[in-house]
């Protein structure tokens, strides 16, 4: 008889998991501060172009993964159709509660960081600045550049992309869990970065630094085993 049982797997190497996180994060990084150089040529060329047809409706629904509401509705699709995850509940967290509850700090943490930055730092967003007055890429930084009338707060509030932040910690958590996904984690947290661009609430620099914002983020809540379903052997009955 073949039976199916929820296991534990062995742990990973200490720390493999995180470090492959944080040096992406650091990448990314990088890359955002070499994108400060393309920020306002790409931003401009956004606000002046859409997306034709079909591509451009594809290119929006792609910001699904790093909304918030978004990202939640994923994960109840994950713990709903992973048996080897539950939901915690009180009296009850252990290995697939605590596997569950990982993913959803990973997701959101990063997110939350974020918005910590965004209040700190204030960055007017592509779609409220008169970027034709903007001799560099420093001029859209502070409240210099704004260029409507009645500024909302989120018009300050460009850097860095929580949308981002949220996808990169969503794809990090899924690639945790099922690492043979990566790829199209990866893609699709690509993909809301894009959306955020071509929509023009956020320079290119903003995402990048968002995405690693959400790899931090998620680098310090994952690590833990993770869970599989394992057949077992075959028993024999005496």
């Amino acid at each position: 008889m073949t039976v199916t049982r929820h296991v534990p797997t062995s742990r990973r190497p200490i720390g493999r998991f995180q470090v492959s996180l944080l040096a992406i994060a650091t990448v990314l990084i990088a890359v955002g501060a070499a994108a400060l150089a393309i920020d306002l040529p790409v931003a401009t060329w956004c606000k002046s172009h859409r997306v034709p047809g079909e591509i451009g409706r594809l290119v929006n629904l792609l910001e699904i993964t790093g909304h918030s509401l978004g990202a939640a509705i994923a994960l109840i699709a994950v713990v709903s159709l992973d048996r080897t995850l539950r939901l915690p509940v009180p009296g009850r967290f252990g290995t697939s509660e605590r596997a569950f509850a990982r993913m959803v700090a990973a997701t959101y943490l990063g997110g939350l960081l974020a918005d910590v930055i965004k209040v700190s730092v204030e960055r007017v967003r592509p779609r409220a600045a008169d970027l034709a007055s903007v001799a560099s890429w420093l001029g859209t930084f502070g409240d210099a550049s704004l260029g409507v009338e009645k500024p909302h707060l989120n018009d300050l509030m460009s850097f860095p992309s929580g949308h981002s932040a949220v996808a990169a910690g969503l794809a990090a958590a899924l690639a945790w869990r099922y690492p043979h996904g990566w790829v199209l984690f990866a893609l699709l947290a690509a993909g809301t970065a894009t959306q955020r661009v071509v929509a023009s609430a956020h320079y290119p620099s903003d995402v990048a630094c968002g995405a690693a914002v959400g790899l931090i983020g998620a680098a310090c809540c994952l690590g833990g085993p993770r869970l599989t379903r394992r057949a077992l052997a075959p028993e024999t009955v005496a």
